[in-house]
């Protein structure tokens, strides 16, 4: 990050992730994050005021994916949450044992730019407003170089990376999330199946 070759940071809704965002803004990185308004607009308006008073700088999810590209080039630390379910054209990686639904763009954006990927927590210690911050996993592009499957290797390893910290202290995840909502058509296959 500081020497400004690019960087994909990616976390998990897992305990404040919202500080760490803030704090590396604060801190003076070149940080932007991408991130989907709110269903409540004056609520999402009132967040995104927040996440940008201390220098993050916010992308909306839809029709980011050009300014993601123009942005890597740059050398930008690009900032995403990457736990929520992506739908019947994501990738299946495993997550606690069960495939989960994971978007391909991260992994995509990291192997066409080059990009390394730090999967990154926040953590609530004790029950104070008091945070340990780290990165749990650090992937580089020499890595995946080799791999058959780079994209479906990629997408596998920041995810297990998630899975490791929440296994953690797996209290301080949002468990909310519907994770495994979409099936591989593997799956949906043997269920039809007399």
């Amino acid at each position: 990050m500081q020497q400004g070759n690019g960087l994909l940071m990616l976390t998990a809704h897992y305990s404040n992730f919202e500080i760490m965002g803030y704090l590396l803004g604060l801190f003076g990185f070149n940080v932007y994050t991408i991130a989907r308004p709110l269903d409540n607009r004056f609520i999402s308006k009132y967040l995104y005021g927040v996440r940008q008073q201390a220098g993050q700088n916010i992308i909306d999810k839809k029709g980011a994916s050009k300014l993601m590209q123009k942005l890597a080039a740059e050398g930008v630390t690009l900032c995403f949450i990457a736990d929520q379910d992506a739908g019947r054209k994501g990738i299946f990686v495993d997550f606690f044992g069960r495939k989960a639904s994971t978007y391909k763009s991260i992994a995509l954006l990291a192997i066409t730019n080059n990009i390394p990927i730090g999967v990154a927590y926040s953590r609530r210690i004790e029950n104070r407003f008091y945070f340990e911050i780290g990165v749990k996993r650090l992937i580089l592009p020499e890595e995946w170089a080799d791999k058959k499957d780079p994209l479906e290797w990629v997408t596998a390893e920041y995810t297990k990376a998630i899975e490791d910290f929440v296994r953690e202290d797996p209290t301080q995840y949002w468990w909310l999330h519907r994770r495994w909502k979409h099936r591989p058509k593997e799956e949906q296959k043997k269920a039809k199946s007399p």
